[in-house]
């Protein structure tokens, strides 16, 4: 039985590694402290009239429904009129440099043909796959205090996109979740 945990925190890890998300969560211990329980967003959601297809909109109703689940499985309950924390979220595109072969610690700035060796053709795969700029998605999830109005805990979640010109809502769907239950993990549950 210790085994199969085992292989399954593995296979869970490898999965997540793979993602391409980065979270990168605040300390708890302001939020911890305030003992939250219920919440509300700071902000009404993003109408759609036109059905836009751009990005915003589209992660809009996906993000909040996300949050809204794991915060849920937390403990915590969205009610308006009893809420002690608020969630906001700001959402930006963003741009990441690439490795530059010649300060990758495994990749050569050029290809080489070495006596008795053939070309590393991994080698120049790796310089051509890691080097150059990549766009990125980027959310900001802020939780404040409904009292003072103040930041108590914000996590920030980053992907690299794939495919700049090509909106994928089930792409988009999963990564924003994939990325919210990273993020919120870092919770503590509500009191």
């Amino acid at each position: 039985m210790r085994l199969i945990t085992l292989l399954a925190a593995l296979t869970l890890t490898l999965v997540t590694a793979c993602s391409g998300i980065e979270t990168r969560p605040a300390p708890t211990e302001t939020f911890a402290a305030g003992n939250y329980k219920y919440y509300s967003w700071r902000s009404e959601p993003l109408p759609n009239d036109a059905s836009s297809q751009d990005p915003m909109y589209i992660i809009d109703p996906i993000l909040r429904s996300a949050v809204n689940a794991e915060l849920g499985k937390k403990g915590y309950v969205l009610d308006k009129e009893q809420a002690q924390f608020t969630v906001d979220y700001i959402y930006a595109s963003g741009l990441r440099m690439g490795e530059r072969s010649a300060e990758a610690y495994n990749i050569t700035p050029y290809p080489s043909v070495n006596p008795n060796r053939q070309v590393n053709q991994a080698v120049v795969d790796n310089a051509y796959a890691l080097g150059g700029v990549r766009e990125t998605s980027n959310i900001a999830l802020q939780f404040n205090d409904s009292t003072n109005k103040k930041e108590v805990w914000h996590v920030i979640i980053t992907k690299i996109v794939e495919n700049v010109n090509n909106v994928d809502k089930k792409e988009i769907r999963s990564g924003v979740e994939t990325g919210v239950r990273e993020a919120l993990s870092a919770l503590p549950p509500a009191q």
